[in-house]
């Protein structure tokens, strides 16, 4: 599993990074592609605005008199003589502004440019020279301010025309503008769905990618953890196995047989670590309910202070044989629990025994208890090594232990404070936990009031 881990996050890595990488350039050819589409459908809408304007035979009279206007096509057929037409005629002297911006607009609309646009009708000159016939209110701006937008193009009488030899090569050019941020949103609108699904199924590949490591760590620490589990269980079984088998072989000595003394020794030897291994055993069927939330609990009133005295009672010789002190303070008015009398006394009993078998010299325990408005608070406090903040983050997890290499001075399954979590959970209550390391660790009970 070791090996194997980093080899698939590797080559999921390099699969998630390729499938990104695919679908950016797939979006990216597919917004080029709509992008050309689009601007064959713009020369498109400019020749077919060039049409209708340069063969209309419409003349606008709009804001100008006949009088004004028959001059200017009579000074301009006089002038070119037969090669002259009305479409020929020069395009501000046929339409106003208002038409040519009608033309432009249902142009564009049947293409399907809903769009805002500026537009001009130059008259091109020799050497590249241009003189403004008609154009919009905020051509001028648009056209200086070219980094956001984009110009399309169509002239309106061809070059090599008879009407343009005779006007030394002049002639008119339409030029309509369009701001690039409108043009571009116009082109991904099109293309909305696609790249929704896209960047959708992209997403959902990373969160199934991130989904996939965070369970192979996941298995790979219920891996350790079951090794560890294994280790300690042989280990805790080992002594007693051990200690039966050598009672069992003294009984069957001769010299054994024939004192009663020796016998009942033996056999007190055995049902003491009987009663050890059943006990683990227990311990280990226990973590079996917690894991499937089936705790079972009796639940009566009960005075906590009394229960608490008695625990302590009974962990006073282990706590004086190691020359540790164990120091109360019961100060709570209001003991009555509802609560299950055979969990608590355990969870009591657990956390005790975790201050003594955590322990430096000088150990002393601290156990004060208190009321809020609503819980009893037991606080069981030590001087003993205390936990890191990395230790803290786990201690609650089953068969979690602080990483002591193979030292086995403290024994165990790593199961206590799971089952002391679930137990307060049961009992719809909270546990604190405050630990510096090498200064010692305080734990608060918080348990509904009766």
């Amino acid at each position: 599993m070791k090996k194997i881990f980093p080899w698939v996050v590797v080559l999921l890595s390099i699969s998630l990074i390729g499938i990104i990488f695919i679908q950016y350039n797939w979006i990216k050819n597919a917004v080029d592609l709509r992008e050309k589409q689009y601007e064959t459908k713009m020369v498109s809408a400019l020749d077919q605005i060039r049409s209708e304007i340069v063969n209309n035979v419409h003349q606008s009279h709009e804001g100008k008199s006949n009088q004004t206007f028959n001059l200017q096509q009579n000074a301009w057929q006089s002038f070119f003589g037969n090669l002259s037409t009305t479409s020929m005629i020069p395009v501000h002297i046929r339409y106003s502004n208002k038409e040519i911006e009608n033309i432009i607009q249902q142009n564009l609309d049947q293409q399907g440019f809903d769009i805002p646009f500026d537009y001009a009708i130059l008259n091109i000159l020799p050497y590249n020279m241009a003189q403004l016939e008609l154009y919009s209110d905020h051509y001028y701006a648009a056209y200086k301010d070219s980094a956001n937008h984009k110009q399309f193009k169509t002239p309106l009488i061809p070059k090599n025309s008879k009407i343009n030899v005779m006007m030394n090569s002049s002639f008119e050019m339409l030029n309509i503008i369009v701001p690039t941020d409108n043009y571009i949103t116009t082109i991904l609108s099109s293309l909305k769905w696609i790249i929704t699904g896209s960047i959708l199924f992209t997403l959902i590949i990373i969160a199934a990618f991130a989904l996939t490591i965070f369970v192979m760590l996941r298995q790979k620490k219920l891996s350790d953890i079951k090794s560890d589990f294994i280790n300690n269980m042989t280990h805790e079984f080992k002594t007693p196995i051990a200690t039966i088998s050598l009672a069992v072989d003294a009984i069957g000595n001769e010299k054994v047989l024939h004192k009663k003394d020796k016998l009942l020794y033996f056999a007190d030897m055995i049902k003491a670590e009987n009663k050890r291994m059943l006990r683990q055993v227990e311990t280990i069927l226990q973590s079996a309910l917690l894991e499937k939330e089936d705790i079972k609990l009796n639940l009566e009133k009960i005075d906590a202070q009394d229960i608490l005295s008695n625990t302590v009672h009974n962990m006073e010789l282990r706590i004086q044989s190691k020359g540790g002190v164990i120091e109360t303070a019961f100060e709570a008015e209001n003991t009555e629990i509802l609560a299950d009398e055979v969990h608590i006394s355990n969870i009591l009993s657990n956390l005790m025994d975790n201050a003594v078998k955590y322990s430096k010299e000088n150990l002393l325990i601290n156990i004060e208890t208190s009321n809020t408005k609503k819980h009893l608070v037991i606080t069981i406090a030590d001087n003993g090594i205390g936990m890191s903040k990395e230790t803290l983050a786990h201690i609650f997890e089953k068969f979690y232990r602080a990483h002591t290499g193979n030292l086995h001075n403290v024994k165990g399954f790593g199961l206590g404070l799971s089952y002391v979590k679930a137990v307060i959970t049961a009992h719809k209550g909270k546990i604190k936990v405050d630990s510096t390391l090498n200064k010692g660790s305080q734990f608060q009970l918080f348990i509904p009031l009766a």
